[in-house]
């Protein structure tokens, strides 16, 4: 019988890898987005996948809609993607982020209890939790010190997934995502923010880029692989909570470089420093370990960093010289 699963946040990057894969895998999908427009859901058009999904329009404040939303795909796994995603704006938005991030998963586990209990469910975490690094690889045993409002709602939906596992006997996984990154990555962030400079840059579209904190230095992974190892936890024989992470670390600095000589450029020539996009709590070094997943997960990166940064300035080049030829698709750059 062909599997169920309902998907929340299916619009953003990985909502959109994750309905590719369990696509390919044969799965039924239901996404839900606040948003569901072929604007908003650029990635599942770009992924060719939008007509193959199931779209509902909900939001995570609404238990109503979530609890319809459970009861119309039936899911055999739920994933939990929706929040608001950027530690940056998080602060700006401190009190949508709380409701969205951390009491939008509660409606959604009680939308779940009631209406598909069996369902397995990952909750998408993240390495904010930690706070900033010292530079030491941090696991799952690894104290929670977070020090943005994204990061203390994410904190909170954690905790509440351990708590209604044990209390309820749920299936429910915490995935502790460290940075993970594609082409489909939003613009607002770093890496996305330099692929796509680099790629007007070269084009003779911009001259500059605006760069803050470049010193930080960030475990970065590559988003499809961060997806499949979210589909992993959830076919295990028991819930567990993972570190999902590349055990290596590289600076803003070393991206925007790499990025550069992708397109042949050299990166000195083109930034400048903006002390107005340094954040109130900037992380300075985190890697994490993911022994624990590569032990029951049998789960490792493949890709690495330098052909990462590739992927992203490669795809951001193609991207601007089809738009610039006049071809028109869905995309979160339309200037002409």
């Amino acid at each position: 019988m062909m599997k169920r699963v309902l998907i929340t946040g299916i619009g953003g990057q990985d909502g959109a890898y994750l309905s590719q894969l369990l696509l390919e895998k044969g799965y039924e999908v239901f996404g839900l987005d606040m948003d569901i427009n072929a604007q908003t859901c650029w990635r599942l058009h770009y992924l060719d996948i939008y007509d193959k999904v199931n779209l509902i329009r909900a939001d995570m404040a609404d238990s109503k809609a979530l609890l319809d939303a459970v009861k119309k795909s039936s899911p055999d796994e739920i994933y939990n993607l929706a929040a608001h995603s950027s530690p940056g704006s998080s602060f700006r938005l401190p009190v949508e982020c709380g409701e969205i991030t951390g009491l939008g998963f509660i409606r959604l586990l009680e939308a779940a209890r009631e209406a598909s209990p069996q369902a397995k469910i990952f909750q998408a975490s993240t390495r904010d939790l930690f706070g900033a690094g010292d530079g030491s690889a941090y696991n799952e045993d690894r104290p929670y010190k977070p020090s943005n409002p994204y990061a203390a709602a994410k904190l909170y939906a954690h905790w509440m997934a351990r708590i209604y596992r044990n209390s309820y006997g749920m299936f429910i996984c915490n995935g502790i995502m460290f940075n993970h990154e594609s082409p489909l990555r939003g613009i607002e962030f770093v890496t996305r923010k330099i692929s796509d400079a680099v790629a007007r840059i070269s084009l003779g579209k911009e001259s500059r880029l605006a760069l803050g904190n470049v010193d930080a230095k960030i475990d970065w992974g590559y988003a499809p692989e961060y997806m499949q190892a979210a589909w992993q936890m959830l076919q295990q024989d028991a819930p567990d909570d993972y570190v999902i992470a590349t055990g290596q670390v590289h600076s803003v600095k070393e991206f925007t470089r790499r990025a550069f000589q992708v397109a042949g450029l050299t990166w000195s020539d083109y930034i400048k420093s903006d002390a107005g996009l340094l954040r109130p709590s900037d992380v300075v070094i985190q890697k994490g370990d993911f022994a624990k997943a590569r032990a029951r997960l049998s789960w490792k990166p493949q890709v690495k960093f330098n052909r990462l940064v590739e992927i992203m300035v490669e795809e951001d080049l193609r991207r601007w010289k089809r738009h610039l030829s006049g071809e028109r698709f869905p995309w979160d750059v339309n200037e002409t």
